[in-house]
């Protein structure tokens, strides 16, 4: 069946079939691991949309709106090779209205840790995703690992406002090297990768310890070797539903996560580890 491009509302009804639909939101600049996020929806419905859409509304003026990477033709020939059934690709007025007043807040959950680091970011992120799903009426979203916080606040969205949309995580895609993919990999140099992969050197070097005061201690030592060519923003060992540090008798699941400069791009990661305390 040929790929639809849908612009809007109207769009989104006529292109609608019967059966599951699944939704892979994106910003476009499609690398591996989105790809990954499309082909498992596509495991697990009959339909997927992805929507392209880089939203202005998570970006603060100091950020890289206008820089964000937009190459629509060559995400239109991913979503073809993955057999994606519609991309729905609205413009900024279709989404927003130049009256529009109502926002969703991300409370106290979203001005922690990369909240802290970027204000309001998530509630702007939060507003599109609602409208994203109240628009594609999707039955499953996927979403990557990689923005752990962004996937822990949509899910307490979902519960708190009793959303019928099951949310699926997918792991981190990395490039050989051990960066995690991402749309922003491409601003870096070649002397630019080499202090960012301190960051998922500090991951894999934290998550061998064994104490949260061990783990957090040993990855910022990694991230100190890279020198001043790595600009950290935070490092922290959080519980993955709440994102507030773990205290030192944690037990359970933990996300070790760090966000950190290098020259103009600002990169993230994360990995999952459990404690056992003895």
């Amino acid at each position: 069946m040929e790929l639809i491009v849908a612009g809007n509302r109207e769009d989104l009804v006529k292109a609608r079939r019967a059966g599951t639909v699944a939704l892979v939101p994106t910003m476009g600049a499609l690398h591996e691991g989105h790809r990954s996020l499309i082909r498992q929806a596509r495991v697990r419905a009959d339909q997927v949309v992805v929507s392209i859409f880089v939203n202005p509304l998570q970006f603060s003026p100091n950020e890289d709106f206008s820089r964000y990477p937009r190459t629509f033709d060559s995400d239109l020939d991913a979503c073809r090779a993955e057999g994606v059934d519609v991309v729905f690709h609205p413009a900024v007025e279709d989404m927003y209205a130049p009256d529009r007043q109502i926002a969703v807040s991300s409370g106290e959950m979203g001005r922690i840790v990369e909240g802290a680091a970027r204000p309001g970011h998530f509630d702007g992120m939060l507003t599109v995703v609602l409208k994203l799903f109240n628009l594609v009426q999707p039955d499953l979203a996927v979403f990557g690992q990689k923005d752990a916080q962004q996937l822990a606040l949509i899910r307490r969205m979902v519960a708190d406002f009793d959303l019928p949309i099951e949310i699926l995580g997918s792991p981190t895609v990395r490039e050989p090297d051990g960066l995690a993919l991402s749309s922003r990999n491409r601003f870096l140099s070649e002397d630019d990768r080499r202090p960012a992969l301190a960051l998922s050197r500090a991951l894999r070097a934290g998550a061998a310890r064994l104490t949260p005061s061990e783990i957090r201690r040993t990855a910022m030592a990694v991230l100190d070797e890279a020198g001043p060519g790595l600009e950290v923003d935070y490092l922290a060992l959080v519980d993955p539903a709440t994102f507030t540090e773990v205290s030192e008798s944690y037990e359970g699941l933990a996300v070790l996560a760090v966000a950190a400069r290098v020259g103009s791009t600002r990169l993230i990661d994360n990995v999952t580890l459990t404690l056992n305390p003895a």
